[in-house]
C-alpha cells in the first residue's frame, strides 16, 4: 500500500487534468452518481455539511446548492491535497452563495473539528485511498451529530463474476489508454490495486456498524461498477 505523502503526490500531479479525465472516464454519468450521493446525505437547506476528500470540489457545490441559502447553513470542504483545493476554491468565486464554501487541508484520519459538528457528511471516491478505512469511518461518526447521516460514492469491488470481469476489462482497455492521452498513465495505474483490496459493499457495511454508526447499507449503481455506503450516527 502507498503512504500518505505519495497519495498526495499523486493528486498533486493529476490535479490539473482531474476533472476532465473523470468526465470522460464516466462518459459524464459521474455527475448522476454525485447527486444521488448527496441526496443520500440528507443534506437540506441550513445544515451545516461536511464534504471529505473533496478534491476539485464536484460534491462541496452540490452540497451547497442545498444546504446554503440567504446566509443559511454551511459547508466545509476538506482535503489533504492543495492543489485540488485551489482548483475548487477557484470555481466558486464568482457565485455569491457557494462562494461561502469553506475550503480546508486536512486528514481523513484525524479530522479537526469537535464531534457532533455536522448534520450530513460526503466522501467521493477517498474512502477507497485512505490507509486506514476503519479510522476514517470513526472520524466520519465522531464528527456528525447525532442522527446525521454520511454518503461514501466510490468504485464498487463486485464479487466474482461477469460484472467484476467487465470492471476489470474497463479499467484495463479504456481507463489506461484514457490516461494515456492524458499523460497521467503512471498516475491513474492506482486505481486496480486500490479496487483490489477495497471491501466489498458488504464488509463496507459491517465496517461502518463496527465504527459505531446505527444504521449502514451499501447501493449498488451504476451496473455494479460503482455503490454509495450511506451511514447513519
Amino acid at each position: 500500500m502507498s503512504s500518505a505523502p505519495e497519495i498526495q503526490s499523486l493528486f498533486a500531479r493529476i490535479a490539473p487534468v482531474y476533472d476532465e479525465f473523470n468526465f470522460w472516464l464516466s462518459l459524464g454519468q459521474h455527475q448522476i452518481w454525485k447527486e444521488m450521493t448527496v441526496r443520500w446525505s440528507g443534506a437540506a437547506l441550513g445544515d451545516t455539511a461536511l464534504d471529505v476528500c473533496c478534491g476539485s470540489g464536484d460534491l462541496s457545490r452540490r452540497l451547497g446548492k442545498r444546504v446554503l441559502r440567504s446566509g443559511q447553513g454551511r459547508v466545509v470542504g476538506l482535503d489533504f491535497c492543495p492543489e485540488l483545493l485551489a482548483i475548487a476554491a477557484e470555481r466558486v468565486k464568482a457565485d455569491p452563495a457557494l462562494s461561502r464554501i469553506e475550503w480546508l487541508e486536512g486528514d481523513a484520519l484525524a479530522l479537526p473539528f469537535p464531534a457532533d459538528t455536522f448534520d450530513c457528511a460526503t466522501m467521493g471516491y477517498g474512502l477507497r485511498n485512505v490507509l486506514a478505512i476503519p479510522q476514517a469511518l470513526q472520524e466520519l461518526r465522531r464528527v456528525l451529530k447525532e442522527g446525521g447521516k454520511v454518503a461514501i460514492l466510490d468504485f464498487n469491488r463486485p464479487s466474482p463474476g461477469w460484472i467484476a470481469e467487465f470492471q476489470r476489462w474497463y479499467l484495463a482497455q479504456v481507463v489506461v489508454p484514457l490516461a494515456q492521452a492524458f499523460q497521467v498513465s503512471a498516475d491513474y495505474a492506482y486505481i486496480q490495486p486500490s479496487l483490489d483490496r477495497f471491501p466489498l459493499g458488504s464488509e463496507q457495511v459491517k465496517l461502518a456498524r463496527q465504527a459505531g454508526f446505527s444504521q449502514a447499507v451499501h447501493y449498488e449503481i451504476a451496473g455494479g461498477l460503482m455503490g454509495v455506503l450511506v451511514a447513519r450516527k
